[in-house]
């Protein structure tokens, strides 16, 4: 059975961006949409009543809320299936357990209730913490959002071949016909020692170096998997979070991995995903590895 493409609904702007978007996403991938709104109106309203004029207000605001964004969706593009839930959950608490049954969990960048302030909604952060499949947050202009820019761009981090992430980029850019861009970011410290025969002379040469091995390394046989991918591999000098963020404005969609350990509860979310899901000008794919 196919896994579904999981978003998570609320009525607002930013979720109907979402559903847009990831219709686009399933059509390219040639899966299911699954629309999920979560509502704790049954605990809080006991037993429906039998006539549906009677209905708690927050029912029937469910209800309406998943009827629109399913129209949506079908206007979009109507060979895509669409299936819809309204669960009587917390937001993220549905959408974590969604995505045990999902090929991803989509979700826009703000809700109905945030506070003007937040840069990234809270329920978004939360799933993208803590889901066990990729989740996506939906955000950027609207070139990204249209995939107009033709470019996957793949943060490599220090985690060797086999990464969840790599695998995934590979699936996206080639669903997507499209460009994969590898990018590593490194640094020469300030006050390293030269003891190393390979930094006499020419530290940064070095350090450039291993990068390249690094990106090389964790692209490993995927790239031999899909001869089809065109895949530019890019080594530059400065801190991740600014490399990544500047690359993203001429990228349809950011990849980043985040480590997940075994046993350990709350928040997984490293700096570099963080900082991505907060300021990247495309959307973000945060895909979970187990270590």
């Amino acid at each position: 059975m196919e896994l579904p493409l999981v978003v998570g609904v609320d009525g607002s702007e930013s979720s109907l961006k979402a559903v847009d978007w990831a219709v686009e996403e399933a059509a390219r991938h040639g899966i299911p949409l699954r629309l999920v709104y979560a509502s704790l109106w049954e605990r809080y309203e006991g037993q429906t009543p039998s006539s549906s004029l009677d209905r708690p207000t927050d029912e029937v605001l469910a209800d309406t809320i998943v009827a629109t964004a399913a129209e949506r969706a079908h206007r979009r593009d109507p060979d895509v299936k669409v299936t819809t839930a309204v669960l009587p959950e917390e937001a993220a608490t549905a959408l974590l357990t969604e995505g045990h049954n999902a090929f991803a969990v989509v979700t826009g960048s703000r809700g109905r209730g945030e506070l003007a302030g937040l840069l990234l909604g809270s329920v978004s952060l939360a799933v993208a913490a803590g889901a066990s499949c990729p989740v996506i947050v939906v955000r950027g202009d609207a070139a990204a959002l249209s995939a107009a820019h033709g470019r996957i761009l793949l943060g490599i981090g220090e985690a060797a071949r086999g990464s969840s992430a790599v695998d995934f980029a590979f699936r996206e850019a080639a669903a997507r016909g499209c460009t994969l861009d590898a990018v590593r970011a490194w640094r020469c410290p300030a006050h390293e020692t030269t003891d190393h025969s390979l930094l006499i002379g020419d530290a940064a040469a070095y350090h450039e170096m291993r990068a390249a091995t690094v990106v090389d390394e964790a692209l490993g046989g995927a790239v031999d998997d899909h001869p089809d991918v065109l895949v530019r591999r890019t080594t530059l000098e400065g801190q991740a979070r600014k490399v990544l963020l500047d690359r993203s404005a001429a990228a349809d969609l950011l990849i980043v991995g985040a480590r997940r350990r075994e046993g350990h509860f709350g928040l997984q979310l490293g700096r570099l995903a963080h900082a991505a899901l907060h300021h990247a000008a495309c959307p973000v794919a945060v895909v979970p590895q187990r270590v």
